[in-house]
Protein backbone atom coordinates (compact mmCIF):
# COMPACT_ATOMS: atom_id res chain seq x y z
CA UNK A 1 0.00 0.00 0.00
CA UNK A 2 2.69 2.71 0.88
CA UNK A 3 4.42 2.16 -2.58
CA UNK A 4 1.27 2.72 -3.94
CA UNK A 5 1.15 5.83 -1.97
CA UNK A 6 4.57 6.73 -3.32
CA UNK A 7 3.46 6.09 -6.78
CA UNK A 8 1.09 8.54 -6.37
CA UNK A 9 3.17 10.95 -4.99
CA UNK A 10 5.68 10.83 -7.50
CA UNK A 11 2.83 11.38 -10.34
CA UNK A 12 1.12 13.84 -8.57
CA UNK A 13 4.30 16.15 -8.47
CA UNK A 14 5.55 15.15 -11.77
CA UNK A 15 1.84 16.22 -13.51
CA UNK A 16 2.05 19.36 -11.72
CA UNK A 17 5.13 20.45 -12.20
CA UNK A 18 4.95 19.68 -16.08
CA UNK A 19 1.07 21.74 -16.42
CA UNK A 20 3.49 24.55 -14.82
CA UNK A 21 5.98 24.61 -17.41
CA UNK A 22 3.43 24.19 -20.41
CA UNK A 23 1.23 26.27 -18.86
CA UNK A 24 3.79 29.34 -19.49
CA UNK A 25 3.70 30.32 -23.13
CA UNK A 26 7.31 31.93 -22.75
CA UNK A 27 8.62 28.43 -22.27
CA UNK A 28 7.24 26.81 -25.00
CA UNK A 29 8.17 29.24 -27.40
CA UNK A 30 11.84 29.57 -26.06
CA UNK A 31 12.03 26.36 -25.51
CA UNK A 32 10.44 24.42 -28.49
CA UNK A 33 9.69 26.71 -31.03
CA UNK A 34 12.70 29.09 -31.05
CA UNK A 35 14.93 25.94 -31.48
CA UNK A 36 13.25 25.17 -34.91
CA UNK A 37 13.10 28.64 -36.01
CA UNK A 38 17.11 28.55 -35.26
CA UNK A 39 17.48 25.88 -36.78
CA UNK A 40 15.65 26.55 -40.03
CA UNK A 41 17.13 30.17 -40.38
CA UNK A 42 20.74 28.29 -40.10
CA UNK A 43 19.97 25.28 -42.49
CA UNK A 44 18.78 28.02 -45.31
CA UNK A 45 22.10 29.89 -44.71
CA UNK A 46 24.49 26.82 -44.56
CA UNK A 47 22.95 24.10 -46.93
CA UNK A 48 21.10 26.01 -49.17
CA UNK A 49 24.34 27.64 -50.62
CA UNK A 50 26.65 25.37 -52.64
CA UNK A 51 28.77 28.19 -53.92
CA UNK A 52 32.08 28.96 -51.74
CA UNK A 53 33.25 32.34 -52.58
CA UNK A 54 37.21 33.21 -51.77
CA UNK A 55 38.64 36.78 -52.55
CA UNK A 56 41.98 37.23 -53.93
CA UNK A 57 44.04 40.09 -53.42
CA UNK A 58 46.61 40.70 -56.61
CA UNK A 59 49.25 43.33 -55.78
CA UNK A 60 49.89 46.04 -57.94
CA UNK A 61 53.22 46.98 -58.95
CA UNK A 62 53.32 49.83 -60.34
CA UNK A 63 51.28 50.53 -63.43
CA UNK A 64 50.37 46.67 -63.58
CA UNK A 65 47.16 46.43 -63.54
CA UNK A 66 47.15 43.03 -66.12
CA UNK A 67 46.13 44.70 -69.50
CA UNK A 68 45.45 42.77 -72.29
CA UNK A 69 48.79 42.30 -73.71
CA UNK A 70 49.58 41.32 -70.23
CA UNK A 71 51.71 37.82 -71.12
CA UNK A 72 52.80 36.61 -67.71
CA UNK A 73 51.40 33.23 -66.53
CA UNK A 74 48.87 34.64 -63.91
CA UNK A 75 48.37 37.73 -66.55
CA UNK A 76 47.17 35.14 -68.51
CA UNK A 77 45.43 32.69 -66.46
CA UNK A 78 43.13 35.97 -65.88
CA UNK A 79 42.97 37.51 -69.55
CA UNK A 80 42.26 33.33 -71.41
CA UNK A 81 40.38 31.68 -68.22
CA UNK A 82 38.42 34.27 -65.99
CA UNK A 83 35.51 36.27 -66.51
CA UNK A 84 35.32 39.72 -65.95
CA UNK A 85 32.19 41.29 -64.19
CA UNK A 86 28.85 41.63 -66.05
CA UNK A 87 28.04 45.06 -64.09
CA UNK A 88 30.46 48.03 -64.24
CA UNK A 89 30.57 48.96 -60.83
CA UNK A 90 31.64 45.74 -59.45
CA UNK A 91 34.49 45.88 -56.91
CA UNK A 92 35.83 42.34 -58.00
CA UNK A 93 37.78 42.20 -61.63
CA UNK A 94 37.82 38.74 -62.85
CA UNK A 95 36.47 35.37 -61.34
CA UNK A 96 36.97 31.74 -61.93
CA UNK A 97 34.73 28.90 -61.01
CA UNK A 98 36.07 25.70 -60.19
CA UNK A 99 32.44 23.38 -60.90
CA UNK A 100 31.90 20.35 -58.05
CA UNK A 101 28.27 19.41 -57.80
CA UNK A 102 28.46 17.04 -54.76
CA UNK A 103 31.02 19.52 -52.39
CA UNK A 104 29.85 22.93 -54.21
CA UNK A 105 31.43 25.07 -56.41
CA UNK A 106 34.40 27.47 -55.47
CA UNK A 107 34.56 30.77 -56.88
CA UNK A 108 37.47 33.02 -57.11
CA UNK A 109 36.78 36.60 -57.08
CA UNK A 110 40.25 38.68 -57.85
CA UNK A 111 40.52 42.13 -56.33
CA UNK A 112 43.56 44.66 -57.38
CA UNK A 113 44.73 46.04 -54.55
CA UNK A 114 48.24 48.17 -53.60
CA UNK A 115 49.95 45.73 -51.13
CA UNK A 116 49.04 48.29 -47.99
CA UNK A 117 45.21 48.20 -49.22
CA UNK A 118 45.57 44.37 -49.89
CA UNK A 119 46.99 43.33 -46.04
CA UNK A 120 44.65 45.36 -44.43
CA UNK A 121 41.96 43.49 -46.04
CA UNK A 122 43.77 40.97 -45.37
CA UNK A 123 43.69 41.62 -41.52
CA UNK A 124 39.78 42.24 -41.68
CA UNK A 125 39.66 38.44 -42.59
CA UNK A 126 38.09 40.52 -46.26
CA UNK A 127 40.57 38.48 -48.66
CA UNK A 128 42.57 35.25 -47.19
CA UNK A 129 46.00 35.32 -49.92
CA UNK A 130 47.88 38.24 -51.52
CA UNK A 131 49.55 36.99 -55.56
CA UNK A 132 52.08 39.23 -56.78
CA UNK A 133 53.16 38.37 -60.27
CA UNK A 134 56.69 39.18 -62.07
CA UNK A 135 56.94 37.50 -65.29
CA UNK A 136 56.55 33.54 -64.76
CA UNK A 137 57.16 33.40 -60.97
CA UNK A 138 54.07 33.97 -59.07
CA UNK A 139 54.15 34.57 -54.85
CA UNK A 140 51.39 33.49 -52.74
CA UNK A 141 51.11 35.91 -49.69
CA UNK A 142 48.86 34.11 -46.82
CA UNK A 143 48.99 32.78 -42.85
CA UNK A 144 49.93 28.81 -43.35
CA UNK A 145 48.05 28.65 -40.16
CA UNK A 146 44.88 29.63 -41.75
CA UNK A 147 43.37 26.59 -43.16
CA UNK A 148 41.13 28.05 -45.86
CA UNK A 149 43.76 30.50 -47.06
CA UNK A 150 46.15 27.25 -47.66
CA UNK A 151 43.35 25.60 -49.60
CA UNK A 152 42.73 28.99 -51.45
CA UNK A 153 46.88 28.34 -52.78
CA UNK A 154 46.03 24.39 -53.03
CA UNK A 155 43.18 25.31 -55.37
CA UNK A 156 44.24 27.95 -57.60
CA UNK A 157 48.50 27.02 -57.46
CA UNK A 158 47.44 24.14 -60.24
CA UNK A 159 45.41 26.54 -62.52
CA UNK A 160 47.85 29.61 -62.97
CA UNK A 161 50.67 26.74 -63.74
CA UNK A 162 48.64 25.04 -66.29
CA UNK A 163 48.65 28.33 -68.46
CA UNK A 164 50.26 28.79 -71.61
CA UNK A 165 53.35 30.06 -70.01
CA UNK A 166 53.84 28.04 -66.82
CA UNK A 167 54.52 29.25 -63.76
CA UNK A 168 57.89 29.30 -62.43
CA UNK A 169 57.35 26.86 -59.45
CA UNK A 170 60.23 27.18 -56.60
CA UNK A 171 60.88 26.79 -52.84
CA UNK A 172 60.02 30.54 -52.81
CA UNK A 173 56.59 30.26 -54.17
CA UNK A 174 55.15 30.66 -50.85
CA UNK A 175 55.56 33.62 -48.72
CA UNK A 176 54.41 33.07 -44.79
CA UNK A 177 52.57 36.09 -43.48
CA UNK A 178 54.88 37.52 -41.08
CA UNK A 179 53.40 41.04 -40.26
CA UNK A 180 52.13 41.80 -37.31
CA UNK A 181 48.51 41.41 -37.47
CA UNK A 182 47.96 39.33 -40.47
CA UNK A 183 47.55 36.12 -38.62
CA UNK A 184 45.04 33.93 -37.50
CA UNK A 185 45.27 34.27 -33.72
CA UNK A 186 45.26 38.37 -33.93
CA UNK A 187 42.12 37.85 -35.76
CA UNK A 188 40.85 35.89 -33.52
CA UNK A 189 41.69 37.14 -30.40
CA UNK A 190 40.06 40.90 -30.18
CA UNK A 191 36.90 38.67 -31.50
CA UNK A 192 37.07 36.48 -28.09
CA UNK A 193 37.26 39.60 -25.92
CA UNK A 194 34.48 41.60 -27.80
CA UNK A 195 32.57 38.07 -27.21
CA UNK A 196 33.22 37.75 -23.69
CA UNK A 197 31.56 40.99 -23.38
CA UNK A 198 28.95 40.09 -24.90
CA UNK A 199 28.14 36.90 -22.79
CA UNK A 200 29.09 38.22 -19.65
CA UNK A 201 27.26 41.41 -19.87
CA UNK A 202 23.92 39.29 -20.59
CA UNK A 203 24.68 36.19 -18.44
CA UNK A 204 26.02 37.98 -16.17
CA UNK A 205 23.03 40.55 -15.24
CA UNK A 206 20.16 39.48 -17.48
CA UNK A 207 20.29 35.49 -16.01
CA UNK A 208 20.97 37.51 -12.19
CA UNK A 209 18.42 39.61 -12.40
CA UNK A 210 15.63 37.01 -13.65
CA UNK A 211 17.18 35.12 -11.16
CA UNK A 212 16.46 37.02 -8.15
CA UNK A 213 13.24 37.90 -9.25
CA UNK A 214 12.19 34.69 -9.54
CA UNK A 215 13.17 33.84 -6.34
CA UNK A 216 11.23 36.66 -4.98
CA UNK A 217 14.21 38.43 -4.03
CA UNK A 218 13.88 41.33 -5.88
CA UNK A 219 10.39 41.89 -3.94
CA UNK A 220 11.74 42.39 -0.67
CA UNK A 221 13.71 45.65 -2.16
CA UNK A 222 10.62 47.39 -3.27
CA UNK A 223 10.07 48.80 0.69
CA UNK A 224 14.02 50.08 0.87
CA UNK A 225 14.61 53.95 -0.17
CA UNK A 226 16.65 51.78 -3.02
CA UNK A 227 16.51 53.13 -6.79
CA UNK A 228 15.73 50.77 -9.72
CA UNK A 229 18.62 52.91 -11.23
CA UNK A 230 20.91 52.32 -8.85
CA UNK A 231 20.53 48.59 -8.09
CA UNK A 232 20.48 48.11 -12.18
CA UNK A 233 24.11 50.59 -12.49
CA UNK A 234 25.65 48.41 -9.29
CA UNK A 235 24.97 45.60 -11.56
CA UNK A 236 26.81 46.87 -14.60
CA UNK A 237 29.59 48.60 -12.45
CA UNK A 238 30.06 44.74 -11.23
CA UNK A 239 30.22 43.73 -14.68
CA UNK A 240 32.45 45.93 -16.42
CA UNK A 241 35.14 45.20 -13.45
CA UNK A 242 35.51 41.52 -14.51
CA UNK A 243 34.87 41.89 -17.90
CA UNK A 244 38.13 44.38 -17.92
CA UNK A 245 39.83 41.55 -15.44
CA UNK A 246 38.63 38.86 -17.72
CA UNK A 247 39.70 40.87 -21.00
CA UNK A 248 43.58 41.78 -19.64
CA UNK A 249 43.96 37.83 -18.43
CA UNK A 250 42.96 37.37 -22.28
CA UNK A 251 45.05 39.71 -23.72
CA UNK A 252 48.37 39.13 -21.57
CA UNK A 253 48.51 35.08 -22.12
CA UNK A 254 48.14 35.82 -25.67
CA UNK A 255 50.83 38.47 -25.11
CA UNK A 256 53.26 35.77 -23.53
CA UNK A 257 52.18 33.03 -26.06
CA UNK A 258 51.64 34.29 -29.12
CA UNK A 259 53.59 37.72 -29.22
CA UNK A 260 50.24 39.85 -29.79
CA UNK A 261 50.90 43.60 -29.33
CA UNK A 262 48.74 46.76 -29.37
CA UNK A 263 49.28 48.82 -32.80
CA UNK A 264 46.91 51.59 -32.00
CA UNK A 265 45.59 53.84 -29.64
CA UNK A 266 45.27 52.03 -26.41
CA UNK A 267 42.90 55.09 -25.11
CA UNK A 268 40.99 54.73 -27.63
CA UNK A 269 40.99 50.45 -27.40
CA UNK A 270 39.60 51.11 -23.36
CA UNK A 271 37.34 53.59 -24.84
CA UNK A 272 35.78 51.16 -27.19
CA UNK A 273 35.76 48.36 -24.53
CA UNK A 274 33.59 50.73 -22.37
CA UNK A 275 31.24 51.36 -25.13
CA UNK A 276 30.99 47.76 -25.58
CA UNK A 277 30.50 47.26 -22.07
CA UNK A 278 27.59 49.83 -21.88
CA UNK A 279 26.02 48.41 -25.45
CA UNK A 280 25.29 45.05 -23.67
CA UNK A 281 24.50 45.83 -20.34
CA UNK A 282 21.74 48.34 -21.96
CA UNK A 283 20.62 45.29 -23.70
CA UNK A 284 20.91 43.12 -20.76
CA UNK A 285 18.90 45.15 -18.51
CA UNK A 286 16.11 45.64 -21.38
CA UNK A 287 16.31 41.24 -21.93
CA UNK A 288 15.57 41.03 -18.33
CA UNK A 289 13.05 44.17 -16.89
CA UNK A 290 10.27 42.01 -17.07
CA UNK A 291 10.29 38.46 -17.03
CA UNK A 292 10.16 36.12 -13.64
CA UNK A 293 10.90 32.87 -15.27
CA UNK A 294 14.52 31.37 -15.72
CA UNK A 295 13.48 29.54 -18.81
CA UNK A 296 11.61 32.40 -20.46
CA UNK A 297 15.21 34.39 -19.81
CA UNK A 298 17.37 31.70 -21.29
CA UNK A 299 15.41 31.89 -24.15
CA UNK A 300 15.54 35.35 -24.61
CA UNK A 301 19.80 35.17 -23.54
CA UNK A 302 20.22 33.20 -26.32
CA UNK A 303 17.85 34.64 -28.54
CA UNK A 304 20.19 37.44 -28.46
CA UNK A 305 23.75 36.49 -28.05
CA UNK A 306 23.49 32.81 -30.01
CA UNK A 307 23.01 34.82 -33.49
CA UNK A 308 25.65 37.38 -33.08
CA UNK A 309 27.98 34.52 -32.08
CA UNK A 310 27.65 33.58 -35.24
CA UNK A 311 27.26 35.97 -37.31
CA UNK A 312 29.43 38.60 -36.00
CA UNK A 313 32.31 37.03 -37.09
CA UNK A 314 34.03 36.08 -33.95
CA UNK A 315 35.80 32.79 -35.12
CA UNK A 316 35.31 33.51 -38.78
CA UNK A 317 34.99 36.54 -40.85
CA UNK A 318 31.62 37.72 -41.57
CA UNK A 319 32.56 38.49 -45.32
CA UNK A 320 32.19 34.59 -45.86
CA UNK A 321 28.02 35.79 -45.76
CA UNK A 322 26.02 36.51 -48.77
CA UNK A 323 26.42 40.12 -49.73
CA UNK A 324 22.90 41.75 -49.12
CA UNK A 325 23.41 40.58 -45.56
CA UNK A 326 26.54 42.19 -44.95
CA UNK A 327 25.05 45.59 -44.38
CA UNK A 328 22.73 44.21 -41.52
CA UNK A 329 25.52 42.07 -40.36
CA UNK A 330 28.40 44.77 -39.94
CA UNK A 331 25.79 47.30 -37.80
CA UNK A 332 25.04 44.42 -35.36
CA UNK A 333 26.59 45.82 -32.08
CA UNK A 334 29.29 42.45 -31.41
CA UNK A 335 30.26 43.27 -35.26
CA UNK A 336 30.60 46.62 -34.48
CA UNK A 337 32.54 46.12 -31.41
CA UNK A 338 34.82 43.06 -32.66
CA UNK A 339 35.85 45.55 -36.09
CA UNK A 340 36.36 48.66 -34.13
CA UNK A 341 39.08 45.83 -31.47
CA UNK A 342 40.58 44.48 -34.39
CA UNK A 343 41.00 47.77 -36.06
CA UNK A 344 43.02 49.02 -33.33
CA UNK A 345 44.91 45.96 -32.37
CA UNK A 346 46.05 45.19 -35.92
CA UNK A 347 45.69 48.05 -38.02
CA UNK A 348 46.70 50.79 -35.46
CA UNK A 349 43.25 52.41 -35.43
CA UNK A 350 43.00 55.54 -33.31
CA UNK A 351 39.99 57.52 -32.40
CA UNK A 352 39.33 58.62 -35.85
CA UNK A 353 38.41 55.05 -37.06
CA UNK A 354 36.72 54.39 -34.01
CA UNK A 355 34.48 57.05 -32.78
CA UNK A 356 31.52 56.13 -34.87
CA UNK A 357 32.01 52.40 -33.36
CA UNK A 358 32.21 54.29 -30.11
CA UNK A 359 29.24 56.47 -30.14
CA UNK A 360 27.19 53.97 -31.65
CA UNK A 361 27.12 51.39 -29.08
CA UNK A 362 27.44 54.18 -26.47
CA UNK A 363 24.03 55.37 -27.55
CA UNK A 364 22.99 52.06 -28.04
CA UNK A 365 23.40 50.95 -24.20
CA UNK A 366 21.61 53.91 -23.12
CA UNK A 367 18.46 53.55 -25.58
CA UNK A 368 18.16 50.28 -24.10
CA UNK A 369 19.27 50.98 -20.24
CA UNK A 370 16.27 53.74 -20.52
CA UNK A 371 13.93 51.36 -21.96
CA UNK A 372 14.91 48.39 -19.27
CA UNK A 373 14.31 50.55 -16.63
CA UNK A 374 10.73 52.46 -17.79
CA UNK A 375 9.25 48.76 -17.98
CA UNK A 376 11.33 47.52 -14.95
CA UNK A 377 9.27 45.29 -12.52
CA UNK A 378 10.53 44.36 -9.28
CA UNK A 379 8.51 41.26 -9.16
Amino acid sequence: MSKLIKINQIRQLTSALFLEIVREPGVLFWGILFPILMSLGLGLAFTQKKDIIRKIAIIRTGENSFPQSDSSALGLFLLKKCEKPSTAGSDWKWKYTIKDEKSGNSIFLFYFRDWNEAVALLKKGTVNVLLISSGKSVEYHFDPMNSDAELSYLKLSPLINSGDVPAQISENEIKPMTLKGSRYIDFLVPGLIAMGVMMSCMWGISYGIIEKRSKKLLRRLVATPMKKSHFLISFILVRVAMNFIEASVLFFFSLFAFKMTIQGDISALLLLFLAGNVAFAGIAVFASSHTSNTEVGNGLINFVVFPMMILSGVFFSYQNFPDWSLPVIRYLPLSILADGLRAIFNEGAGYPQVALPILILTATGVVFFSAGLKIFKWH
